[in-house]
């Protein structure tokens, strides 16, 4: 590749040059300036290459840049959900060991209302066993007394 410079240097050069030039050195000259027009937009080529390759490369790093930003905004956000979960499990499981204990105190009260109620219809159950007992004691002695003396009048008749 040539390099733009050292055209530049060559076309100095030749400019140097007395102005009387015969036919060859016409020739020669407009080669030159034509060479020098080619090398010029040559030279603004490569500066627009050097420039988009520059606008390539800071744009590649912006991208870079920007995929590292994501990154951290997706890594943020799975922090705070996974915290936000954590938080939901430990207060899903206060509540459901509240509910617990409140559910074992019922029941707990329960077991003791039906303890004293199952105590009350034992004792109520044998107080009147204990009443129906004495009552047929008390008939069962009537009848005997009854028929006792029964007995005892049909006895003292036939001794008569």
């Amino acid at each position: 590749m040539v390099d733009p410079k050292e055209q530049a240097q060559k076309v100095e050069k030749k400019t140097e040059e007395p102005v009387v030039e015969p036919a060859a050195e016409v020739q020669g000259e407009a080669l030159a300036e034509a060479q020098e027009q080619a090398v010029e937009p040559l030279a603004e080529v490569l500066k627009r290459v050097e420039h988009a390759y520059a606008a390539y490369v800071d744009a590649e790093k912006e991208v870079a840049r920007v995929y590292k930003s994501n990154e951290q905004q997706v890594e943020k956000a799975y922090k705070e959900a996974e915290q936000q979960a954590n938080i939901a499990c430990e207060q899903g499981v206060e509540r459901a060991a509240r509910n617990r204990e409140r559910a074992e105190q019922l029941a707990e009260e329960a077991y003791h209302r039906a303890r004293e109620q199952a105590k009350k219809n034992y004792e109520e159950s044998v107080k009147r066993s204990l009443e129906a007992r004495r009552e047929a004691i008390e008939q069962a002695w009537v009848v005997r007394t009854e028929s006792v003396e029964r007995s005892w009048k049909f006895y003292s008749k036939e001794k008569r």
